[in-house]
């Protein structure tokens, strides 16, 4: 029995250091692993930075131009009434507000969802002021009377429809970039 008891005890001798330098190796292989881990992570993220930064500066930049080329002003401008019946123009004018959303709706992919219900916001008010403005107008109206009804509109309010989308969307430019 006590010849058992020294060959265990012998054993313990042997396998106790073994044991702990394995167990602290472990720790140490782990760590090595981990800190390495999040060093090759770091780096990933920095080099998507570098190719998502622009791209994301890039929507932006382009939401922006939505917003600016909805702005009923520009849009009014831009889509002359001359010639059209209210009805026409009120027809032009919505065409032309949903084809330049759908052109830039995949730059949502790129923006907060707060930055995005703005500019939705912004192209809804756009479109109410609109369907508002011509079904406020006579049945004989022209194109060039419904352009006036939206500015005096817009001028009466002292809002434009964009500006809040347009502020959100530069202040959060500026805490991004």
């Amino acid at each position: 029995m006590n010849e058992i008891l020294l060959f265990i005890l012998d054993l313990l001798k042997i396998a106790l250091p073994a044991i702990i330098v394995a167990v602290a190796m472990y720790h140490l292989v782990k760590k090595h692993y981990e800190r390495d881990y999040k060093v090759r992570l770091l780096e990933l993220r920095q080099k998507n930075a570098e190719v998502v930064l622009p791209i994301r500066l890039q929507a932006y930049e382009r939401v922006v131009l939505l917003l600016e080329r909805i702005t009923p002003s520009n849009l009014l401008l831009r889509v002359g009434g001359t010639g059209h019946t209210a009805s026409d123009y009120h027809r032009v004018l919505l065409n032309e507000i949903r084809n330049e959303f759908n052109h830039n709706m995949s730059q949502q992919v790129y923006m907060t969802e707060q930055a995005w219900q703005q500019v939705k916001h912004a192209r809804e008010d756009v479109v109410n002021l609109i369907n508002k403005t011509y079904k406020e107008l006579p049945e004989n109206a022209r194109g060039t009377d419904l352009a006036k009804r939206i500015l005096e509109t817009v001028l009466s309010t002292e809002q434009d429809p964009t500006a809040r989308a347009l502020t959100y969307i530069k202040q959060e430019i500026a805490q991004v970039f």
